[in-house]
């Protein structure tokens, strides 16, 4: 991929104040100049959402010509908000590729299952309703109370692993985003003991499928405004979403309690996602710290941990490719 995927800062949709329902509802109607400046918020937010998309899809290598994207649309924000990017950039790509949207449908009681299907209709797409009760046996498995997210995750891939194998797929994308991403940093070092991370592309644990997170470098926020903006007919999640105790949810007030008290401090950390110094931490494996010995020559990577550096900004890797 050695052209730009986000090269037209033209809005691809009629931006008006009422589809912007982001901003805070004025009591009476807008005046001309606040349309001008909704419509000029709107139309950042798309362009950064849209260059952020394209830039993560750059980085990793993530969709390559001919590919055949699974979409996997749970009916939350985060996945309407990658099929809706992956579509406005499936038109400026400098390649082709197809898109499939998928819905698996859990059996949860109470489950809207016409919405998904009639918004996925009137967008003309390529898409796909996979029914199979896996609530029944994640709450028949789970005892009452228990964290319902493990067992409820193994199912769900196992299915769509499955799905993607009959429908010929070559990348699966999920919407996991940049928070997301760095909570699950934090729940690997607090509750597992582990520097470990959720991978913007990784080969799937049966060894079959290539999965990727184009929202990589997106901030939860972002979605948040453009769900509202564009409207998406939400489904909440009434399984793992429903549990407020998860240690997932501690992690994201703890971060967002971080970035209340010090702005810009959520970017930082994920910009050290994306500056790893081996040398400097304690894993033998990944490190010959047995083998270590003097050289007599300078080392710019010796001993200065203590030292403080300019980070590069997060991102920024084959930028020369994108138009900003």
């Amino acid at each position: 991929m050695n052209a730009p995927w986000t090269d037209n800062d033209t809005p691809t949709d009629t931006l008006t104040a009422p589809e912007a329902a982001h901003t805070a509802p004025a009591p009476t109607a807008p005046t001309a100049a606040q349309k001008i400046k909704i419509e000029r918020e709107v139309h950042k937010l798309e362009k950064r959402l849209c260059r952020q998309v394209g830039q993560a899809i750059i980085d990793f290598n993530m969709i390559e010509e001919g590919d055949r994207v699974m979409v996997c649309v749970s009916g939350g924000k985060d996945s309407f908000g990658l099929l809706d990017i992956l579509l406005k950039l499936q038109h400026r790509a400098p390649i082709h590729f197809d898109i499939m949207a998928v819905n698996l449908d859990q059996k949860q009681p109470g489950f809207p299952a016409h919405i998904l299907p009639e918004y996925l209709s009137k967008l003309g797409i390529e898409y796909h309703i996979e029914t199979q009760d896996t609530y029944s046996i994640v709450k028949k498995v789970v005892p009452e109370g228990k964290t319902m997210c493990s067992l409820c995750s193994r199912l769900r891939r196992g299915i769509l692993y499955g799905v993607a194998d009959r429908l010929k797929i070559t990348k699966i994308a999920l919407g996991h985003h940049r928070d997301d991403m760095l909570h699950t940093f934090f729940l690997n070092m607090f509750f597992a003991g582990k520097l470990k991370g959720m991978p913007p592309k990784l080969v799937s644990d049966d060894g079959g499928h290539v999965v990727i997170r184009p929202l990589a470098h997106v901030a939860e926020k972002d979605l948040i405004a453009w769900a509202a903006h564009r409207q998406f007919p939400i489904i909440p999640c009434s399984l793992c979403g429903s549990q407020e105790n998860l240690q997932r949810q501690e992690i994201k007030r703890m971060v967002n309690q971080w970035e209340r008290q010090y702005p810009g401090r959520t970017e930082t950390m994920f910009t050290a996602l994306q500056n790893v110094v081996p040398s400097h931490l304690m894993d033998g494996k990944h490190y010959d710290f047995k083998g270590v010995q003097c050289t007599g020559v300078a080392d710019p990577q010796g001993d200065i941990a203590f030292d403080t550096e300019d980070l590069p900004l997060p991102s920024l890797t084959g930028v020369a490719l994108v138009q900003l």
